[in-house]
């Protein structure tokens, strides 16, 4: 990397419930990172049957970015505390919107600390940048294509989440009848970080994921999906995403519902 690149950090955590991570950040995080609240800045709000976590506009998407402080040229690198799951959904999102130097750290704020890296606990403010923005460079499928999915549908939720065991925020407990269950978590290691390229590339291919074929994700509310997402371009495969997850789809309820193990 040249002198004249910049790397901007972002921190992501946030987890299911809560807390937020403002507090997490302040407590510790990489030098220069700046946070980034996932429930404002990369979720837009809506109806219930919109699903909790909808695609941000284009426009307010580029406002956040350019508030982080990213401009034309710059390499983004977005982490979290826990396997990317969070980060994951800045990855796409920026992606999607045609940004494509954007980059996980594999390992996240543990693999930093690990290595021996400071940690800072100033709130970051930085310059805002310039970044142009454009929506649609990646796949997406709506509650419909969804219903219709003649590819692999993969459910990235919980494996209990998937048989309809248990459901701890959404309406209807389940999933998506023909979904495939395929558990983020699992492609992860025991320290965070993504499986090897070949080992993830034989979990998919065992899923039904084949070479040129269409693939689609979801999950709860279509944050850790985005992980899988990663986790498929990974092993080789490109994958669209299911924005409305099955926060949508079970506030719908004129659509069907699956339960137990197989699809």
């Amino acid at each position: 990397m040249s002198s004249t690149e910049r790397v901007v950090l972002l921190d992501v955590r946030w987890k299911l419930g809560g807390p937020p991570g403002r507090g997490e950040y302040l407590a510790g995080h990489i030098p220069g990172a700046v946070f980034v609240p996932l429930e404002t800045e990369l979720a837009a709000h809506g109806e219930p049957q919109d699903g909790r976590h909808p695609l941000p506009s284009i426009e307010s998407l580029q406002a956040s970015a350019r508030r982080w402080g990213i401009r034309e040229g710059d390499s983004v690198v977005a982490y979290d505390d826990n396997g990317g799951q969070a980060a994951a959904r800045a990855w796409w999102l920026l992606r999607w919107a045609g940004f494509d130097d954007v980059r996980l750290l594999d390992g996240g704020l543990g693999a930093w600390v690990s290595a021996g890296g400071a940690l800072a606990t100033d709130d970051v403010v930085p310059e805002p940048g310039d970044v142009t923005l454009e929506a649609g460079h990646l796949a997406t499928i709506d509650i419909d294509g969804a219903a219709t999915y003649a590819g692999v549908l993969l459910d990235a939720r919980a494996a209990e989440r998937y048989a309809g065991e248990v459901e701890p925020i959404d309406p209807k407990a389940g999933h998506i009848p023909g979904a495939v269950s395929a558990p983020t978590t699992d492609n992860l290691d025991g320290d965070g970080r993504f499986r090897p390229a070949a080992e993830l590339r034989r979990r998919f291919e065992a899923l039904g994921v084949r070479d040129g074929a269409d693939v689609a994700t979801y999950c709860g509310s279509g944050v850790t999906a985005a992980h899988e997402v990663v986790a498929l371009a990974i092993a080789g495969f490109d994958a669209a995403l299911y924005p409305g997850s099955w926060s949508q789809w079970s506030n719908h309820d004129d659509r069907p519902v699956a339960t137990g193990t197989a699809p």
